[in-house]
């Protein structure tokens, strides 16, 4: 994980999906969070690799743009949506 926001009701953490030339950072929201090994410095999520892979890539100028957010809500599903 490398970042993670505190906002009420709209919390997400940024994680790197690979290794520098074949990921890309991606903001997850972190209901999607099952459990976390620090150790290991693995996520794991209730989505496929395949979901997060091709996630909007992280911006962190639009991290709180009501549009981005949007997007990745519709992305990962919201509650009620078929998840």
């Amino acid at each position: 994980m490398d970042e993670a926001t505190n906002d009420v009701g709209s919390s997400h953490v940024v994680v790197d999906t690979g290794p520098w030339i074949f990921g890309k950072k991606v903001m997850l929201p972190a209901g999607t969070i099952v459990c976390m090994d620090p150790q290991e410095q693995t996520v794991y999520l209730d989505r496929t690799k395949d979901e997060t892979k091709s996630a909007p890539e992280y911006d962190e100028q639009l991290r709180k743009d009501p549009d981005y957010l949007t997007q990745l809500g519709d992305h990962y599903g919201r509650p009620g949506a078929g998840r």
